[in-house]
């Protein structure tokens, strides 16, 4: 795909001490400028997926290409273009929003005239610059999830990789967070994001992934999958079908 930046080829992870795969042979190809959904049940892959295109975790085999750099040869260059939003607050609690951010900051060796002028353009984006002096351990969640994303923006990278972004949080935050996601991305960062919440993947997404048992098993547009599969009003039915009722509690 000539417009790809992301290309994965036959990815296999197995942790040690399982028999069962985490990835199984998985292929994706992700656009520029897409934001991109990668959607599955627990245990489905996603996370560990994110955590190998991120560099965090060693795939056992398979080709992995970012924006023209291979992994792992180029790896230092691949993190210099990609933010990391994890699931976890990674946040210290005991600092303020911006001494954090600044901390951050300082990690990507952003010019401190330019650190100022990001870290105070993010902060007003997302509602937080009036609490910006405050110590993260009196935020809410959905104050700590907007901050949490902050951190992975600050040196304005190409793609951004986002785990559960809006797990947790209030209705007010998640439509801020939402929101300021379409808007970065309209802007032309490419956006790969993980979700349970299938109608917020719906409204979100421009192409999804639907993963299980590490495989991929439905790709393309959302309208594109609900039309495909007969019965499906939306794609939480899709999911449905096509990874089953069954509980997958961990």
């Amino acid at each position: 795909m000539a417009d790809a930046l992301i290309h994965v080829s036959g990815l296999n992870k197995t942790y040690k001490g399982s028999n069962v795969a985490a990835i199984d042979h998985l292929s994706l190809q992700i656009k520029k400028r897409c934001l991109y959904g990668l959607l599955g049940p627990n245990g489905a892959g996603k996370t560990t997926t994110l955590n190998i295109l991120c560099g965090l975790l060693k795939p056992d085999s398979g080709d992995i290409e970012i924006a023209g750099y291979r992994f792992p040869e180029q790896l230092s260059d691949i993190k210099r273009i990609m933010g990391i939003v994890p699931q976890e607050i990674a946040l210290y609690q005991e600092l303020t929003a911006l001494e954090n951010l600044r901390f951050f900051g300082n990690m990507y060796q952003i010019p401190p005239k330019l650190l100022h002028q990001q870290i105070e353009m993010y902060l007003k984006k997302l509602g937080l610059f009036h609490r910006k002096n405050d110590r993260i351990k009196h935020y809410s969640g959905g104050m700590k999830r907007r901050v949490n994303l902050i951190a992975g923006l600050l040196h304005d990278p190409i793609v951004l990789f986002l785990d559960e972004p809006t797990v947790g949080v209030d209705v007010q935050s998640k439509k801020v967070i939402i929101d300021f996601l379409k808007e970065l991305n309209e802007s032309g960062t490419t956006i790969i994001y993980t979700s349970h919440l299938m109608e917020e993947a719906q409204e979100l997404c421009s192409h999804i992934t639907i993963m299980d048992r590490g495989r991929n098993i439905a790709d393309g547009k959302p309208h594109e999958l609900i039309s495909k599969h007969k019965g499906c009003d939306n794609l939480e039915d899709v999911f449905i079908k096509l990874t089953g009722k069954a509980l997958r509690d961990q």
